[in-house]
């Protein structure tokens, strides 16, 4: 899920909060000068606020509040009687700490332009990559959330995808070695090839078999993809291939989770020229209340301060309900709580349920009012 856009697409905050601190301080310098008698020894001090006010406020700002603390330092030189020559020396050092924190703010204010058009492409780019999946597809409901760690520009390298195809509902989700631009291009490779193979081949294991030799192909020798692909292809029925990924979760309908383990572990795709078992193909029964969640490391492997991991398989069974994506809204609130409100690694969360059939246009409706769409 894509994050929403933030204050740091707007390059300034409002001018009179931004000003409000400088202008306190310059007020506060001029107060204790007044009170001690001292105010030639307090001068200097003044340009703290010129120089604060470049880190927020706008150019113009920025000599406004230098002009004040001018002013400050004009009025207090000649309360005080201070020497010509001193206060001309502190006075030089307020004009061009003025004017250099209005450079600074001109130049800031250049860099954030630029940082707020990347965060937008960066945007624009994952959701294309990464495309919005609706609340139903078909007879199942399904909910996603994803955070990236590279929280500035919004990208990430775990992927994900479900489409409907001839041979029934598939899906995948992967994790990419890498961060970065890097693992973005090989997520965009790895998607572009199953979306094309799920709709082409009749066999799941051919599916995950165009995506290894496609990888074989573009990937750098210690570069590799961990992934489960799924699908549905008939009634009660659900098939996995694993292929270096951590296990699914089946949720019955009164809760149970159990690990989906694969029966001969395979290795990550990118890597089958090393060796190893091939990719097999489990099936699991997978009836009417049923739910399957797949994620991805950046969630089991997330550490609190004490440096616990999340314990994922214990948490959802507080959260199961019949609505997806109320299911992962209070897990992915619980994950964010658990690490202290930021990730390290990217997280997604696909949870893919199927409710009893009189009961998926209220199911449905329901997530809808839920989500607002």
């Amino acid at each position: 899920m894509i994050q929403a856009r933030n204050h740091l697409d707007q390059p300034y905050p409002p001018a009179p909060f931004a000003a409000g601190v400088p202008v306190l301080i310059l007020g506060a310098v001029a107060a204790i000068a007044f009170v001690t008698g001292d105010g030639t020894s307090w001068l200097p001090l003044l340009a703290v606020g010129p120089a604060l006010a470049a880190a927020a406020c706008r150019p113009w700002a920025v000599l406004r509040i230098g002009f004040l603390a001018v002013a400050l330092g004009v009025g207090l030189g000649a309360w005080q009687a201070a020497p010509v020559h001193g206060q001309a020396v502190v006075l030089s050092t307020l004009i061009a700490v003025t004017l250099a924190s209005c450079l600074a703010s001109v130049l800031r204010r250049r860099r954030e332009r630029v940082l707020a058009a990347v965060r937008s492409v960066a945007e624009a780019a994952q959701n294309a990559l990464l495309r919005p999946v609706p609340a139903r597809v078909g007879q199942f409901q399904v909910a996603v959330r994803y955070s990236a760690a590279a929280a500035e520009a919004r990208v990430g390298g775990d992927l994900y995808a479900l489409v409907s195809t001839p041979y029934g509902i598939r899906l995948i989700v992967g994790d990419v070695r890498g961060k970065g631009l890097p693992a973005v291009s090989t997520a965009a490779l790895v998607l572009g090839v199953f979306r094309e193979a799920a709709y082409d081949e009749p066999d799941l294991l051919d599916v995950v078999g165009r995506i290894e030799r496609s990888l074989a192909r573009n990937l750098a020798p210690d570069d590799f993809v961990t992934a489960i692909v799924a699908g549905y292809p008939a009634d009660g029925r659900m098939e996995i291939v694993n292929c270096g990924h951590a296990p699914p979760l089946l949720i019955g309908p009164a809760g149970a989770v159990v690990p989906v383990e694969p029966v001969r572990p395979a290795p990550p795709l990118g890597l089958a020229s090393l060796g190893g078992e091939a990719p097999s193909l489990e099936v699991v029964p997978f009836a009417d209340g049923d739910q399957m969640l797949l994620y991805t490391d950046g969630v089991i492997e997330a550490r609190d301060h004490g440096r616990s991991y999340f314990p994922l398989a214990e948490r959802v069974p507080r959260h199961v309900s019949d609505e997806p994506s109320r299911t992962l809204a209070g897990l992915h609130d619980e994950l964010l709580a658990h690490v202290g409100g930021r990730l390290h690694d990217d997280a997604a969360l696909l949870l893919l349920r199927k409710p009893a059939p009189g009961r998926v246009g209220q199911a449905v409706d329901a997530a809808a009012d839920t989500t607002g769409v």
